[in-house]
């Protein structure tokens, strides 16, 4: 073993006479959030990380979380390294815990500028002491412009997340000098209490205990190859030559009943819910931050906000923040602007969450549908999810945005708790009380807008506005519905295609067996009364079951299953149109602006797409087709399938 230029050890803090704060007043600072601990980890040190980011480095901030235990191979140098001076085990179960295998979750960044500045807490520098504001002082103010936490509060979740109230701290920085400087120190904060001292004389502790250089009058952190030694000992990930960052190693971490990977999917969710706008790449190209989960050396994907419902609706609500398509909220009296918002609604299939999932939307208050606006502070962090009025339908979900501006962030920093998970106006005074206030009655005031509350529906909308989607909605929705073995075939006269006239054919719905509102039908050319010779079968379409609400790459489209029983090539289109509300009519014809279904494509039978506006396929058999259709926002969508035999000379 290389030889450390100072032996480790643990330094407990004795009450001076001027007094000091006592651990529990550290620890009790978070209150009583509703958000559990892990959820609160991954917002207040995600937060601290990109507020810590170095404008040097090229490349997102990288951020991430690691489940494991400390292997046999380190063992040994846990327990002789970390015992030294620590108190006994009534005042700080560490000795205790080091006897039995060690559990440990390190958070980690990298990108950032690490704790640097000075190391002890009366020593001033015009730069930043971000070192000082993690591992000694309590409550230090945002020292970051638009930032979006504090260390003095940040910090305290490491401490209630560890079983012992016990971390270890490791970074690398630059230091006054601009050079590159490790540094690892170990911080305890459990409870105060009354010892006995070297000297024989019984004494008040704080309950806050550091590790590491106890050569001087203060304990200090190990420092550069002393600091790089030790993290080698101790199975601690070593930085990059060029390399800043910070590992937060927590030892002992409650799970909160979860297994640890169980933990480590719940955190991936955790991660993609609260902190999606960072995974969203900018106008420019660049990437905020990427995320990463990891236990026992098995990676749990964070799952993509753009690709994972319902969260692509919340990213599509939030790109219309630099559009027209977004809206300046604002107060009139006084005037203010406060925010941007965007805000989306359209038909989502109900949510069948995962476990991990399923935790980690209960946390935000969502359950299997969507009806609320994400709020944020220009940091782009998600301080909550203001639920709005539901939409009433099941299948329908709404989504939106709100982000305040630059003028704005302190304000509604100020509204917020420790754990920067709401807006309470009750906190602030003045003008900035009206201001919080007011945000949310424009939020609702949007929402009830989205929703058509309080007036009229205009023209071609519908109160649920969902198109074909199941048999239970069968009352609410329009053109959607066909059945599988269907042979009652009404007559419509909708129109012709060409020179001979197309023959529709209206399905009853699956349920009642009475005609709906909007048709789904087949068209076939009628043969020739002067052809003597035999008929050929006549195409016609045959329904396999109702049109259904699926996804296809993080987008809700409509799906109708049908087969071609005639033993004829014929060629097969689709003809889409909105239903609108009262006497039956339809439009092809969308007004200025107005959005359309759009057909998408076919799926044969194997599952191959095939773009295209028509398509030749032989029928005969039971071969199950599939035509998909975008659905227009707002409408009742109306299917018509239509099938023309194929002439072949």
């Amino acid at each position: 073993m290389t030889d450390l230029r100072t032996d480790p050890r643990w330094y407990s803090q004795p009450y001076p006479p001027e007094g000091a704060g006592a651990a529990e007043g550290i620890r009790n600072q978070l209150g009583r959030p509703e958000l559990d601990l892990l959820t609160i980890l991954v917002r207040e040190a995600a937060q601290n990380s990109w507020d810590a980011r170095d404008p040097r480095h090229d490349g997102p901030v990288r951020f991430g979380v690691d489940l494991g235990y400390v292997g046999p191979a380190h063992a040994d140098a846990w327990r002789r390294l970390l015992s030294s001076g620590a108190p006994s085990n009534e005042h700080l179960a560490l000795r205790k815990l080091l006897r039995s295998g060690v559990r440990i979750m390190t958070v980690s960044d990298r990108g950032t500028n690490g704790l640097g500045g000075p190391t002890r807490a009366h020593q001033i520098s015009e730069g930043r002491q971000d070192f000082i504001a993690f591992v000694r002082n309590v409550g230090e103010p945002r020292d970051t412009k638009l930032g979006g936490g504090t260390y003095g509060f940040g910090k305290a979740i490491f401490y209630l997340l560890s079983g012992i109230g016990t971390v270890l701290v490791h970074t690398r920085c630059r230091n006054d000098r601009g050079e590159l400087e490790t540094r690892l120190m170990g911080c305890a904060l459990w409870h105060s209490y009354r010892a006995v001292d070297a000297a024989g004389n019984e004494r008040r502790y704080t309950g806050r205990h550091w590790w590491g250089d106890a050569s001087g009058e203060v304990i200090d952190p190990l420092i550069g190859s002393n600091a790089e030694e030790m993290a080698r000992l101790l199975g601690l990930a070593p930085f990059g030559v060029e390399e800043t960052g910070t590992s937060i190693v927590v030892i002992d971490p409650h799970l909160d009943g979860m297994e640890p990977r169980e933990a480590a999917a719940y955190l991936a969710e955790t991660v993609s819910w609260h902190l999606w706008p960072k995974m969203l790449e900018r106008a420019d190209g660049t990437l905020p931050m990427q995320f990463s989960v990891t236990c026992e050396g098995r990676d749990f994907p964070v799952p993509d906000p753009r690709t994972t419902s319902p969260l692509n609706l919340f990213v599509d609500a939030y790109r219309q923040l630099s559009t027209d398509e977004g809206r300046t909220l604002s107060c009139q009296k006084p005037v203010k602007e406060l925010g941007r918002m965007g805000l989306v609604q359209r038909p989502v299939i109900p949510l069948e969450p995962s476990p991990a999932a399923r935790r980690a939307m209960e946390m935000v208050q969502i359950e299997r549908t969507v009806h609320h606006v994400a709020l944020m502070r220009p940091a782009e962090l998600v301080v909550t999810y203001w639920p709005g009025r539901e939409t009433g339908a099941e299948l329908l979900s709404y989504a939106g945005v709100f982000r305040a501006t630059e003028e704005m962030d302190a304000t509604y920093a100020e509204a917020e708790p420790p754990t920067h998970d709401a807006w309470n106006h009750h906190r602030l005074e003045g003008h900035d009380r009206t201001f919080v206030r007011t945000t949310f009655t424009r939020l609702k005031e949007a929402v009830d807008e989205l929703l058509q509350l309080g007036g009229a529906a205009r023209e071609g909308s519908a109160n649920v506005a969902l198109g074909a989607a199941s048999a239970r909605f069968s009352p609410l929705v329009g053109g959607a519905w066909g059945t599988g073995g269907a042979t009652d075939y009404g007559r419509s006269s909708l129109g012709r295609a060409s020179a001979a006239p197309d023959e529709d054919e209206e399905l009853p719905g699956p349920h009642h067996g009475s005609r709906r509102k909007g048709r789904i039908s087949s068209t076939v050319d009628p043969p020739s009364m002067t052809d003597a010779t035999p008929r050929a079968p006549r195409p016609r379409v045959k329904y396999a079951g109702a049109t259904t609400y699926e996804e296809r790459n993080g987008h809700s489209v409509l799906v109708q299953a049908f087969t071609l029983p005639a033993p004829v090539l014929q060629r097969v289109r689709v003809d889409l149109a909105v239903a609108l509300p009262g006497a039956g009519n339809r439009e092809t014809d969308p007004p200025a602006g107005a959005a359309m279904p759009g057909f998408v494509g076919w799926e044969d039978p194997t599952g191959t797409f095939h773009a295209s506006p028509t398509f030749v396929i032989e029928g005969g058999d039971d071969a199950v087709w599939r035509a998909v259709v975008r659905p227009a926002p707002d409408t009742i969508t109306e299917i018509t399938v239509k099938t023309r035999a194929v002439t072949t000379s």
